[in-house]
């Protein structure tokens, strides 16, 4: 199982004061000593955290590959494709949203999305589409020629929190998850259900081109360790959590961690 490690929180920290520090290129080589596989970044339309300088330094510098989110955006693209990351990985985004909030509405993008992918394809850089874990997202994306999926842990993610800590006991509590303990487990397992068919049915290649599947969204220590094993999955890509993790034991030791607690049996 590799592990990508999400850094866009470091770049969150700077931006609160407006200054040089922390920098995410520091991030990159403290990442490959703790053992991560590849960096993720989301370069999103309102800059946020992540700037067009960090990817560009990060790209040109990193000893590991690099994985950049973006959105459906014409200008974002046409610079990606001109740095050539070593893929590129489709998400929905949403100015007011705090963080990704599902995954990309294939059928209503379909040509925008094919486009997309080609113009990647002829520059030699990979492709992943962000997608919630639905089966004709599966066979859309295998269709439209992505070479990979990133199945969306979102709702999984959530359901195990409000089930396994005190998020219900918070001003962030979910309303809409706000169920009996029971009812929350019932639904982690069928959401754990929904990805291992879809990373199933992505990877097989009984009928067409198999896609390789990748996971992410909201994973964390106590809840990626069933995520990581399911078989058919081969990546994650974690941010929020290991930074969080960072501020009290460091940035690599919060890396080494999130590694142990993927192979925890």
């Amino acid at each position: 199982m590799r592990l990508g490690v999400n850094i866009d929180h470091i770049a969150t920290l700077r931006e609160a004061r407006a200054i040089n520090e922390p920098d995410p290129l520091e991030a990159v080589f403290v990442a490959k000593n703790a053992g991560a596989n590849q960096i993720t970044l989301h370069l999103r339309e309102d800059r946020r955290h992540i700037h067009d300088n960090d990817v560009k330094r990060i790209i040109q510098a990193s000893p590991l590959p690099i994985n950049i989110e973006s959105a459906l955006d014409e200008k974002i693209v046409d610079s990606l494709c001109a740095l050539k990351p070593q893929r590129i990985t489709l998400v929905p985004e949403k100015r007011e949203e705090i963080t990704t909030e599902g995954g990309l509405d294939i059928e209503t993008h379909y040509d925008s999305i094919r486009a997309t992918l080609k113009a990647f394809e002829s520059v030699g850089i990979a492709s992943a589409l962000f997608i919630d874990p639905k089966k004709e997202s599966i066979f859309l994306a295998r269709e439209l020629g992505a070479d990979a999926v990133e199945l969306h842990t979102g709702r999984y993610a959530n359901l195990y929190l409000m089930a396994n800590s005190n998020l219900s006991r918070t001003q962030h509590s979910i309303k809409a998850m706000d169920l009996p303990t029971q009812e929350l487990l019932e639904q982690i397992q069928e959401s754990l259900e929904s990805l291992a068919q879809c990373a199933l049915l992505a990877t097989s290649s009984t009928d067409a081109r198999p896609l390789k599947c990748f996971a992410g969204h909201g994973l964390n220590y106590q809840n990626v360790q069933a995520v990581a094993a399911i078989p058919h999955i081969s990546e994650l890509n974690i941010g929020h959590s290991i930074i969080a993790r960072a501020v009290f034991v460091g940035l690599e030791r919060a890396i080494i961690q999130m590694k142990e607690a993927m192979c925890q049996r």
